[in-house]
C-alpha cells in the first residue's frame, strides 16, 4: 500500500475516473501540490480591465470617482462600473454547479440599485441588467467585453452571470453543462490538475 496515496487507499490500483476525483474528499494537485476538496470554484479577483495591483479595499469603503476594488465592486476611473458574480456550470454527474467567479460592467444606474440592495440582499429591481462581461476565462474562445445579463440574487448571494451569445462555447457549457473529464482539463488550464498522491 505504500507509495500508493489516497487513491490508492481509496481506489486500489485502478485509476480513479474524473467524476471519482471530483466526488471524493481529497484530492492532491499535482501542480501546486495542495490538497482540493472534491469541486471547487474558481475566481478572479478584478476585472480583467483593472491593470493595477490587486490590493482589495473593504467593500465599506466604495468609492465612485478614481479606481476602488473590493471584493465585490470595481470602478474604473469614475466612469466604468463592474460587480463580481457567478458564472454557473452544470457538471455531468455532479448535484452542485462549477462556479466562475468572473466580473461584469453595469451602467451606473444599475450599479447604484446593486449597492443599495447589497447589505440586506433586497434589489427594487430583480433586471436582468445588461453588461459586458469582464474577464477572459482560460480553456473557452474569448469572453471579455461579451454581452451579458447579470441576474442580481436575494439574501446577499453574488449575482448569477449568463452570456447574450447563446452559440458561444462558454453559453453552451452553461446551458448543456460539461463532462467531469472537461472540468479536470479546465482545472489544469489554471494550474490545478489531479496527480501525485
Amino acid at each position: 500500500m505504500a507509495g500508493r496515496g489516497l487513491f490508492g487507499k481509496l481506489f486500489g490500483r485502478r485509476q480513479p475516473s474524473a467524476l471519482e476525483i471530483l466526488q471524493s474528499a481529497q484530492w492532491k494537485c499535482a501542480n501546486c501540490d495542495a490538497d482540493h476538496e472534491g469541486m471547487f470554484d474558481i475566481g478572479s479577483r478584478a476585472p480583467d480591465h483593472w491593470g493595477k495591483a490587486e490590493e482589495l479595499e473593504p467593500n465599506s469603503a466604495l468609492r465612485l470617482d478614481g479606481d476602488f476594488l473590493s471584493e465585490d465592486f470595481c470602478v474604473i476611473g469614475g466612469e466604468h462600473f463592474f460587480v463580481r458574480c457567478v458564472f454557473d456550470i452544470p457538471v455531468h454527474g455532479m448535484a452542485e454547479k462549477f462556479g466562475y467567479g468572473v466580473w461584469s460592467t453595469l451602467s451606473r444606474e444599475n450599479f447604484d440599485r446593486y449597492v443599495d440592495g447589497f447589505d440586506d440582499g433586497k434589489y427594487s429591481d430583480m433586471g436582468p441588467w445588461w453588461g459586458w462581461f469582464g474577464n477572459s476565462l482560460k480553456g473557452f474562445p474569448e469572453t471579455i467585453n461579451q454581452g451579458c445579463r447579470v441576474h442580481p440574487q436575494l439574501g446577499r448571494q453574488r449575482p448569477v452571470i449568463s452570456l447574450d451569445d447563446g452559440d458561444h462555447e462558454l453559453a453552451i457549457a452553461q446551458h448543456d453543462g460539461i463532462s467531469p473529464e472537461r472540468l479536470l482539463e479546465l482545472y489544469a488550464e489554471y494550474g490545478h490538475a489531479p496527480g501525485g498522491g
